[in-house]
């Protein structure tokens, strides 16, 4: 029988987040996908230098490619690989998931987006959502939310004390 390698801490949990997409999208569906790093990516995203926030998801020949998620190399990085921040990487889904997302992209409205990046047994998984935009009066109403659960939140400690 194979033992189970003892996980590294490090390993475990979130990576990077897209805050923004959460404000500006109403996300539909959510889906895990693979990415597709090289060495000096993979060492960068373990000293946290990764950035979601400008990221988005294309097709292209039935495949997915996020474009925008900037992993800065570290100075350390390798003398003989010339490290790109912002290059294009490719995610991996069945292509069962893949046609489905495409039949839904190609409806009116659609966009992939990257949600965040996590740690899940000792890879590096981009999870995306299936999204629609945000009207400005929504962004608004988003705003009025926050805001209201912000004043409810500092009525009750007042009151506590």
């Amino acid at each position: 029988m194979a033992q189970k390698k003892p996980t590294n801490p490090a390993h475990t949990g979130r990576i990077a987040e897209n805050k923004k997409a959460s404000f500006n999208y109403f996300f539909e569906e959510q889906f895990e996908a693979g990415l597709v790093l090289e060495g000096w990516e993979v060492k960068a995203i373990r000293e946290g230098k990764v950035q979601l926030t400008d990221g988005y998801v294309v097709i292209r020949d039935g495949e997915l490619f996020v474009i925008g998620c900037l992993i800065n190399p570290l100075r350390s990085a390798s003398t003989h690989v010339n490290p790109e921040a912002a290059r294009t990487r490719k995610l991996l889904m069945k292509k069962g998931e893949i046609r489905r997302l495409i039949g839904k992209v190609e409806q009116k409205g659609y966009t992939l987006i990257p949600v965040n990046l996590h740690w899940k047994n000792g890879r590096v998984k981009c999870e995306i959502a299936l999204a629609k935009g945000k009207a400005e009066h929504d962004k608004r109403d988003t705003i009025k939310d926050r805001e209201g659960k912000r004043e409810i939140e500092r009525a009750m400690k007042s009151r506590n004390r």
